[in-house]
This record gives structure tokens, C-alpha cells and sequence, in this order.
């Protein structure tokens, strides 16, 4: 998987402060962000922020996609964010109705990082690159 540097100190800190297995599996899915917005050529180039104190990742070059943010719900475990008025969590949940916890229209959560089926994951994030290109 794709793994790059982190090109922002504020960013990496966040992730150095989350505790195991969290980040772990907190990097599994910044991985698959990127490897999936690389086989995008429409995506662009991801930038990598952060948004309410979350990793998030964005389009900026050709504004083809909907923020993704990583984070760690109350609840528990970790979970990857989408914007809650976007029709991505029903859609994905309407393809895949028992295979994710999801967590209304806003989120899917994972309890540890062998839980990530990433197939099945990578339409999820692509989809979130390219909904604006849907409009």
C-alpha cells in the first residue's frame, strides 16, 4: 500500500497521539485513501490536513471530492468520516447493508485494523474523491 510521508508535523502529531491499536488501523485506512485517490487520475493530488483536530484528506487540485476524516469515535475503535450531507454512507450502505458498522449518514466504524475489508472499502473512498464529479 501506499504509505507516504507526512508532509504536515501537526498531522503526524495527531497520529503519534493515538494510542494502539487505533493507529494503527487509523493508518491502515490513510494508506487506502491514498493508494486509491493514486489510481484516480481524475482525484488528483490528496492534501492532508486537519479538520476538528481529525486527519482529513481533500481535493484541492480538482475539487472532485467530498472531505474524508480519520478519527476515533466515543464509542470506541476507529472510524473513517464523510461529509453528513452527502448521500455516500447511504449509498455505500445500500451496496453494503451488513458488512460495516455504520454510524448514521456520517460514518463507519471499525473495531480493530484486521477488520478492514479493503476492496470493498476502496469503492467507499473512491467514491468520496469523485462525488462532486457526480453534480
Amino acid at each position: 500500500m501506499i504509505d507516504p510521508p507526512f508532509t504536515s508535523a501537526d498531522v503526524e502529531a495527531v497520529f503519534n497521539a493515538i494510542p494502539e491499536p487505533e493507529r494503527k488501523g487509523l493508518l491502515k485506512l490513510r494508506a487506502l485513501i491514498f493508494k486509491t485517490a493514486a489510481q484516480s487520475p481524475e482525484v488528483g493530488a490528496i492534501e492532508e490536513t486537519l479538520k476538528w483536530g481529525q486527519p482529513s484528506y481533500l481535493t484541492p487540485e480538482t475539487k472532485s471530492g467530498s472531505t474524508i476524516r480519520l478519527g476515533m469515535p466515543k464509542t470506541g475503535g476507529f472510524a473513517i468520516y464523510t461529509h453528513c450531507q452527502t448521500t455516500l454512507i447511504s449509498d455505500f450502505q445500500n451496496l453494503f447493508p451488513d458488512d460495516f458498522a455504520y454510524e448514521g449518514n456520517r460514518a463507519i466504524h471499525f473495531d480493530n485494523e484486521g477488520a478492514i475489508p479493503a476492496p470493498k472499502l476502496q469503492m467507499y473512498i473512491r467514491a468520496a474523491l469523485t462525488y462532486h464529479l457526480k453534480t
